[in-house]
């Protein structure tokens, strides 16, 4: 894991006594395995939702298709019903959400390497988007989950 904090994030988890969930679309479930590869995550970690399709989106998390259509998946719009989504069907006290364009490709609009994020603190959610650039694939999906994982770490800080 090249997030160089992850035992650090357990145990402040531990510590509130708080629980995470995600929900992912570019990232795949990298965060949730990123989380489970820790022994005793099991303390922090309630559940993940890999919602990679609109439709998946929207039937597991209960983003409007209104949303979709006026945003698009890549938005901080849908990343915060994403994140709220998450937050709502599970026993978690935190969540984040990741929804982004890993790559090839990407447009004018919405470029390659642009990332949007959600994150749910009992109920309060903030919203950003990182443009990571065009650095592949692979390297952009990685740097999401880096990020998302430093968000956590910064919730229970």
């Amino acid at each position: 894991m090249a997030f160089s904090d992850a035992e650090e994030l357990l145990q402040r988890a531990i510590a509130r006594g708080v629980m995470f969930a995600c929900a992912e679309s570019c990232t795949g479930g990298m965060v949730a395995a990123a989380l489970t590869d820790l022994p005793g995550s099991s303390a922090m970690f309630d559940r993940g939702f890999v919602t990679y399709t609109n439709d998946a989106k929207v039937s597991l998390l209960g983003v409007t298709e209104q949303t979709l259509e006026a945003h698009g998946a890549v938005s901080e719009e849908t990343a915060r019903e994403m994140v709220a989504g998450a937050l709502a069907r599970s026993k978690a006290q935190i969540a984040v959400s990741i929804t982004g364009i890993a790559g090839p490709g990407g447009s004018e609009h919405k470029p390659e390497g642009r990332v949007c994020f959600g994150l749910a603190v009992e109920g309060r959610i903030t919203t950003q988007t990182q443009e990571f650039g065009a650095l592949g694939r692979e390297n952009v999906r990685l740097a999401a989950r880096d990020h998302a994982l430093s968000l956590l770490l910064g919730a229970v800080s």
